[in-house]
């Protein structure tokens, strides 16, 4: 999970007026509900167009080690375009990495989605229901920050300790050849939530009024990684 930090100063959103705050969080909800939007057009074109067999087939060149290079190129793009977003000068360089993201997820679920694709029974039940609870744990976990208003920002330690130990498990796994598993799956699916929990609060009491594109980043990349390790669960299951 990538986490940026806020870059406009200590105005939070928070403290703003009133029409500025609501102002605020609809635009950041509108420009999430447009980034997942385009990631599924994305992702639609990606194998309807046949590019996505391309893409699979250069992650294959270099066997195990393709996906540390595949993820290291993620985690760079995504420091990228999380700097854009939080461009304090340019509003289309923060629209730009808001775009590159989105693209740069599209593209690393491609082989999950593959996989899911060959080796399901009923592949669409598998990504629709995956999309249905990762929508309701979002939605509910949402519900909970506006309601009790309470600030989660002790929580940012927690998951960058957790975000560290995960990829050092994620690493190993690729270098050694071993199966994660559901479980770590399951805690992954927990730790996205946490991370829902985090940045929605964020929303709230961190940003100020202009950092509508790049908190609609932070809260997609939660999203994307729940949506991630839900369909690993529900693919898992109906092999």
């Amino acid at each position: 999970m990538e986490t940026y930090t806020n870059t406009f100063g200590n105005n939070s959103a928070a403290n703003a007026l009133p029409e500025q705050r609501a102002r605020f969080i609809r635009n950041t909800y509108l420009h999430l509900a447009m980034a997942i939007l385009a990631f599924i057009v994305l992702e639609g074109f990606l194998f309807v167009s046949g590019a996505a067999g391309s893409i699979l087939s250069v992650m294959s060149i270099g066997g195990k080690f393709s996906w540390l290079l595949v993820l290291g190129a993620f985690m760079g793009v995504s420091w990228l375009a999380g700097n854009w977003a939080n461009s304090q000068t340019s509003k289309p360089m923060q629209y730009v990495g808001l775009l590159l993201y989105v693209v740069a997820e599209a593209v690393i679920f491609v082989p999950l989605i593959a996989m899911i694709a060959t080796f399901s029974s009923n592949p669409g039940d598998v990504i629709v229901k995956a999309g249905i609870v990762s929508l309701g744990l979002f939605l509910g976990i949402t519900a909970v920050v506006f309601i009790t208003r309470s600030d989660f920002s002790f929580l940012g330690p927690i998951l960058a300790i957790g975000g560290f130990v995960a990829l050092g498990f994620i690493v190993a796994s690729i270098l050694f050849g071993f199966s994660l598993g559901s479980l770590f799956a399951f805690i992954m699916v927990a730790f996205a939530g946490t991370a829902i929990l985090y940045e929605t609060s964020n929303v709230l009491h961190r940003y100020n009024t202009s950092q509508h594109v790049a908190a609609s980043l932070t809260l997609f990349a939660s999203i994307a990684l729940l949506f991630w390790y839900l369909l690993s669960i529900f693919g898992g299951s109906d092999d």
